[in-house]
């Protein structure tokens, strides 16, 4: 991935739920660098979801039907 679409992600992750920031902060200093363009393609579609929707995936509230998007939700919780 380009730095500019990782820059473009990491903007985009900024949300406005403390919990997730704090979420996204620690997934960025650590396997963000690492993203395979599916994983970007996943985190994207992550992104576009409401705060609490995303918050309850992360929180292991709700499990999303897509293996793509559960790949991404763990390594989100694994941050």
């Amino acid at each position: 991935m380009d730095s500019r679409s990782i820059e473009r992600l990491k903007w985009r992750s900024r949300r406005g739920l403390l919990e997730l920031d704090l979420v996204f902060e620690r997934f960025w200093a650590g396997e963000g660098g690492r993203m395979t363009e599916g994983d970007a393609a996943a985190l994207e579609r992550l992104l576009a979801l409401p705060d609490n929707d995303l918050l309850d995936l992360v929180m292991g509230r709700t499990e999303s039907p897509e293996s793509e998007l559960r790949d991404m939700v763990a390594k989100l919780r694994a941050a």
